[in-house]
């Protein structure tokens, strides 16, 4: 039976001394759901109810959740007293940087951080100090971390941001107070694969980047359209400024170098995180060789600062070590397997809704998709606001909760499937839609 009695309780106890009793508040969901154990394509909460999970961490837990080699491997490092001095280079960071640029064509050195809004936030200075200027681009709908210039726009109310414009830019829609007017200044928001748009910002303000997710995967799955992500990079080559793939989300989830490897795009600099180290906190920045060695120039003036006492923390890189070693590792299979339970997904969700009558779009890229509620594929942020029916998108994922098919119960996320998702569990998750679908519509 699903309940959630000692979910409500835990989060009521956590709010006494915690702030919305969370501490990301991206995690407060209604449901409430205190989650306590997780292994391969299952998570379990406090209450004792078992899901299939989509939601994976933000799509982190790439190989599963508790992965046994990565588990074993962050085992040893503990067994060993691997030590994090805080004094000179470690074994470890080499170890993985090496791995990293072998497995990323167009990563010719590295920096490591603790999380993807730290490795975003370094990207956006060094490419002001490359290119000294101040003003970015960034992408409405985009979701690229917590700091000042990217805090904004990811799924905002249309009366905050008006109607679609182009050539033009949107408003500043913040996430969080606290940000100065001077930094909104220098942020432009426009909107996924339009480049008019690009066109219009560069010629009224020196821009110094764009920063973007190759894919827009944290209002679903929107793919960028043929030649969008070209003509960034050709506008870049030839106004100056850098183009910065934030490949957080979809960095060794869609193919061991990126999806840069797959749309073969160079960005200048890129960001990745989450599946990396199969969910352990660790962020990457990447990019070219004269770009990166900004961290190292010998001038203070155009010296680049990058510091964090847990940067590269043993138990996070060994674990990332451990995931790009699997990963790469042809005897498992990983890209093939993902590929094949996503097919399945999409063809058996397509199946399921067509005799319904109801407009629906699944939208897929490997092993991640979204089920849409409107007629076609989604271009940008505006085309999804005005055309999805979020209400009945909310309703469906809760319901598929209720019967144990977890994803976030938040209208056009991603679900995303893991290497330890079994045919199955699609199955089974594909049946219990079909029963969720027959008890909303008939």
């Amino acid at each position: 039976m699903y309940y959630l009695n000692k979910s409500n309780e835990i989060l009521k106890n956590n709010e006494i001394y915690i702030p919305g009793g969370v501490v990301s508040l991206n995690r407060k969901s209604d449901p409430n759901i205190c989650f306590v154990k997780g292994k391969g394509s299952r998570v379990w909460d406090i209450d004792g109810n078992e899901y299939i999970d989509y939601q994976a961490g933000f799509a982190a837990a790439f190989l599963g959740h508790n992965d046994e080699q990565v588990n074993e491997a962050v085992k040893h490092s503990l067994n060993e007293d691997m030590l994090l001095m805080g004094a000179g280079p470690t074994e470890l960071e080499g170890e993985f940087a090496e791995l990293f640029c072998k497995a990323v064509p167009f990563a010719e050195k590295i920096q490591i951080t603790t999380s993807g809004s730290e490795a975003t936030y370094h990207a956006i200075r060094l490419a002001r100090a490359a290119t000294e200027r101040d003003h970015v681009i960034i992408i409405q709908g985009g979701y690229n971390g917590w700091f000042n210039e990217v805090a904004a726009n990811v799924i905002s109310d249309l009366k905050d941001v008006g109607e679609r414009v182009s050539p033009g830019e949107y408003p500043y829609d913040g996430l969080s107070a606290g940000v100065p007017d001077s930094t909104k200044k220098l942020v432009h928001i426009v909107n996924f694969n339009d480049l008019e748009s690009i066109d219009f910002l560069l010629t009224k303000y020196p821009i110094a980047c764009i920063i973007l997710e190759p894919i827009l995967q944290n209002i679903g799955i929107v793919l960028p359209l043929d030649g969008y992500l070209q003509g960034l990079r050709d506008r870049a080559d030839r106004d100056g400024f850098l183009l910065i793939f934030d490949e957080v989300k979809s960095g060794f989830r869609h193919a061991i170098g990126g999806y840069q490897s797959i749309c073969g795009i160079q960005p200048d600099i890129s960001t990745f995180g989450k599946a990396v180290a199969n969910g352990y906190p660790l962020g990457v920045i990447a990019g070219k060789k004269e770009l990166m060695d900004l961290f190292v120039h010998p001038e203070k003036s155009k010296r680049v600062l990058i510091a964090g006492t847990f940067n590269a923390h043993p138990l996070n890189t060994i674990a990332a070590i451990a995931t790009l070693k699997k990963l790469a590792d042809p005897s498992y299979d990983v890209y093939n397997h993902v590929d094949k339970l996503g097919k399945m997904m999409e063809e058996g969700l397509n199946n399921i809704l067509s005799p319904y009558g109801i407009p629906f779009y699944v939208s897929r890229m490997k092993s991640a998709f979204c089920t849409y509620f409107m007629d076609h594929q989604p271009k940008d942020f505006h085309d999804l606001a005005k055309n999805n029916n979020m209400n009945f998108d909310k309703e469906y994922r809760k319901r598929l909760i209720q019967k144990g098919i977890f994803n976030f119960p938040l209208p056009v996320k991603q679900g995303s499937i893991s290497y330890a998702h079994t045919e199955d569990d699609i199955a089974e998750t594909l049946a219990k839609t079909k029963i969720v679908l027959q008890e909303m519509i008939g």
